[in-house]
């Protein structure tokens, strides 16, 4: 049984670990409206930027003789994943969801016989796939050296991406994100980005806000797409970052919550031990007196 001395060291680390998860679900809380903010403001440009892309893709008329960052490459060997997630812990299962997620379409297309080749966005994706997909990670980008998440940054890996597509070292890109739906709810999504057209073997869901209007190009489609497509790339990546930060600070947000709260119950309990660790203690003491008093 522990000493009175041992509790009393026991309740003072609960509470100090109790104010730090009080103040963090504070700054949290903070962040996350200006975080939300932003993530919802940004919905709109991505989906209607998707929903042209989508239309515009759909008027080509000969899609044989179309570039191939817009109807793909004839084998599609080689997935890059784009994994996004944070670079700091302390917020439950969030990091969790997205790699799992990650995990499962990395393991389907290998059971495909397809290669892959991981790019990690935030330091956990990296930290969750390197034991077992160590040699399929080829980057690693911490977003934490950045001040704040903008264009820049997105329009950045955007590029490096691009780069690698057109030397051919993938076939088919996926990113892999958080959508922000609450503090207390995000959902892990995988979607496609190049080549614009889906790949047929692929799961992800098409858009569904598509517009049914006709639109007549000058000049043709797929001159349009050439310019459109890469802009689309880097404003998915980029909403998808948003996505990413304002369910980090939502999730942050509850597992603080959550620990304050049980930190409160082991607090109680450790005090309603400690009372009746000393009420035994000062009990054998007077049983102890007594004994000696009726001994004398």
């Amino acid at each position: 049984m522990p000493s009175l001395k041992d509790l009393r060291d026991r309740i003072d680390s609960v509470q100090s670990t109790k104010k730090i998860t009080s103040a963090m679900k504070l700054v949290a809380g903070a962040r996350l409206k200006k975080a939300q903010t932003e993530a919802e403001s940004s919905r709109p440009y991505a989906s209607k930027m998707q929903t042209i892309i989508d239309n515009v893709t759909s008027n080509i008329s000969n899609l044989e003789n179309a570039p191939e960052i817009i109807k793909g490459k004839e084998n599609n060997k080689t997935h890059l994943i784009v994994l996004m997630t944070s670079d700091r812990g302390l917020c439950g299962g969030f990091n969790t969801a997205i790699t799992k997620m990650a995990k499962k379409k990395i393991k389907n297309i290998k059971n495909s016989s397809k290669n892959v080749k991981i790019l990690c966005v935030g330091k956990k994706g990296y930290d969750h796939l390197k034991r077992e997909f160590n040699d399929s990670i080829i980057d690693s980008i911490p977003i934490s050296s950045q001040k704040k998440i903008d264009y820049e940054f997105a329009k950045k890996i955007s590029k490096k991406i691009l780069l690698m597509y057109e030397n051919e070292e993938f076939d088919v890109a996926h990113i892999v994100f958080s959508l922000f739906k609450s503090a207390i709810k995000q959902e892990a999504q995988f979607k496609q980005i190049l080549p614009v057209l889906e790949d047929k073997d692929s799961d992800s869901k098409k858009n569904e806000n598509n517009d049914d209007s006709v639109y007549e190009y000058e000049p043709e489609e797929e001159e349009v797409l050439k310019n459109l497509v890469p802009q689309n790339i880097a404003i998915q990546i980029f909403s998808g970052l948003l996505e990413n930060a304002a369910g980090e600070q939502g999730a942050r947000m509850t597992a603080m919550d959550n620990a304050t709260r049980n930190a409160g119950e082991l607090i109680d309990t450790l005090k309603l031990n400690y009372n009746r660790s000393r009420q035994a203690q000062i009990t054998n003491e007077l049983i102890e007196v007594i004994s000696g008093a009726e001994a004398v």
